[in-house]
């Protein structure tokens, strides 16, 4: 109790304007009272407007009143004083140089707590009181403290710009409506704040509801992110596996290649040795009987030697060898022999198996897949592209707008950088940017369906024979493609019609059979470093023909 007493006596002894004990106490016709410099400062700076308010309770005096001193309210904050009682409260924050200061505060400012948009005013947590008490200020608009205020002022008429006028949008005052606004689509504020919040709440539902559809969408992802990387996963898995298995059937053929090699190896070296034995167990037999006709044949003695002759062992019967002997020894090299054939059959089914593989591969079919499916769809990509007459080779003449190109004995074309020189090719005027999709029609000779970077170091070079270049070969009876001057054989059905869709951005180059539907022949992916140009290769002979096909949608590349 005694705490609330001191509170109040605090609020009896303080200026509301200054919040400092009262100096020189004066008490003006409504009942506050104030220190006599403080409402003299304040009533000063109503001069304009010929009007005197009290700072609380906002009530007018006309004339101004004339202040005398209250006497006894200077005696009792002279008491107060004499307690040691402090009467600014404690609980308020000095403005500062970021923040919004009272406008009623005199000396040192507070920080406001309210800014007053009818009053155009801001107000510390002392000063703002009044807005709650009196009925005077109910209807007043508080807002958080807002150093621009001033910007609802309009600065022609001085006046609150209460009006809003469509025609020009912009605030105005009310003045502005009837003067340089007369006969615009004016309306108050409070009706276009209105409509606009209905405009703002219809545009956060839609927010809103594209906030939902990105997070579905968000989920989608990772959910096939996750999808991605299962199924990755489980192909890798499941491809070790199958490969651990052809590995274990390669080692195991491997090892009975070994066991039956050695098998062998034991079975003939054993055939060998049994006979190279008897051969030197008949060589020891010669060998005896050589001794013993060579110690007869010595015999002096007539009489003896006829005794001993018939005594003479008779030769055994010579050791045959294998007829084999008779011809040209190979030992084990007919099975290395039959194991590089089965080598090179696998190398061949793996290389052909390989390009199957790749194509499955970089044919997953994801939620962000982008390549088209169908002719239509290829056609949204669809541009119409030209030859560029100054990259044609002397053999090739132009024709259709730069579309055809034909095959000849040879054209007086000017000398040119991008001219190519060695093989009867051309490139297409413009580069391919984005997603490109454009048709080729073949004549009866052979075409290669190509894309290259232009460079001036490799007008030489036929298309395919460097990093540079990719091309597809469409002869009468089969498919290659070419990159890096490696060739790789292509299977697909055969047509005169071929399409080519590039994605610059994905690395991807796809070359399509156009039939009743898209036949994909090969398909490229990788990362392309510089703009890329159609390009045509023609071979064969004289009259033979390419042409870029006029698509319904294409559009031209710029």
């Amino acid at each position: 109790m005694a705490q609330t007493g001191v509170q109040k006596d605090k609020e009896i002894i303080s200026c509301s304007i200054c919040l400092d004990p009262l100096k020189d106490p004066v008490t003006i016709p409504c009942g506050h009272s104030y220190c006599m410099n403080c409402i003299k400062t304040h009533w000063d700076g109503e001069k304009e407007k010929k009007l005197h308010s009290c700072p609380q309770c906002r009530q007018t005096f006309t004339p101004r009143p004339v202040l005398v001193k209250n006497t006894m309210l200077a005696d009792l904050v002279e008491e107060l004083k004499k307690t040691g009682l402090q009467a600014a409260p404690a609980d308020h924050c000095d403005a500062g140089p970021e923040d919004v200061s009272c406008d009623f505060c005199t000396g040192r400012k507070l920080k406001a707590f309210k800014s007053c948009l009818v009053c155009l005013a801001s107000y510390c947590e002392h000063h703002l009181q009044p807005h709650y008490q009196s009925q005077t200020f109910k209807k007043h608009k508080l807002v958080d403290p807002s150093n621009k205020l001033q910007e609802n002022i309009c600065s022609r008429h001085d006046e609150v710009m209460k009006m809003f006028c469509r025609t020009d949008q912009q605030c105005i005052c009310y003045l502005c409506s009837v003067d340089e606004h007369k006969g615009h689509d004016t309306v108050s504020a409070a009706a276009e704040i209105t409509e606009r919040q209905r405009e703002l709440e219809v545009s956060r539902l839609n927010i809103q509801k594209r906030i939902q559809d990105r997070e579905k969408d968000v989920k989608l992802l990772q959910q096939q992110v996750e999808a991605v990387n299962l199924s990755a996963d489980k192909a890798v898995e499941d491809n070790e596996k199958i490969f651990t298995e052809l590995i274990s059937l390669m080692e195991e053929r491997s090892s009975d290649v070994k066991q039956q090699v050695r098998s062998q190896q034991r079975t003939e070296v054993s055939r060998v040795k049994e006979l190279q034995e008897k051969l030197e167990q008949e060589i020891t037999e010669l060998k005896r009987n050589d001794a013993e006709l060579q110690q007869l044949s010595h015999t002096e003695d007539h009489n003896q030697f006829l005794h001993n002759y018939p005594s003479l062992s008779p030769l055994s019967e010579s050791t045959e060898l294998p007829s084999t002997k008779l011809r040209p020894l190979s030992y084990f090299e007919d099975v290395t022999a039959v194991v590089l054939e089965v080598r090179d059959e696998l190398q061949d089914v793996l290389r052909e198996k390989w390009i199957k593989i790749s194509l499955a591969v970089t044919e997953v079919d994801g939620l962000l897949s982008q390549e088209p499916k169908t002719e239509d769809e290829f056609l949204e990509y669809s541009y119409k592209i030209t030859l560029d007459p100054n990259t044609a080779n002397t053999r090739l003449l132009l024709s259709e707008e730069n579309q055809k190109v034909t095959v000849t004995a040879g054209l007086n074309y000017s000398s040119h950088p991008d001219r190519f020189t060695n093989s009867a090719q051309v490139l297409s005027r413009e580069s391919l940017t984005g997603r490109c999709y454009w048709e080729v029609e073949k004549g009866e000779g052979g075409v290669h369906v190509a894309v290259a970077y232009k460079d001036h170091n490799t007008v030489n070079e036929k298309f395919g024979d460097s990093e540079k270049s990719w091309a597809l070969g469409c002869f009468k009876h089969r498919y290659e493609f070419r990159h890096n001057n490696v060739t790789t054989p292509v299977s697909g059905p055969l047509s005169s019609t071929f399409g080519v869709y590039l994605d610059n951005s994905a690395g991807i180059l796809s070359f399509y059979r156009v039939s009743k539907t898209m036949t994909l022949l090969h398909r490229v992916q990788t990362t392309f470093t510089q703009p890329l140009y159609a390009g045509l290769y023609l071979f064969g002979p004289v009259g033979n023909t390419a042409e870029l096909c006029e698509l319904k949608k294409a559009k031209h590349i710029k």
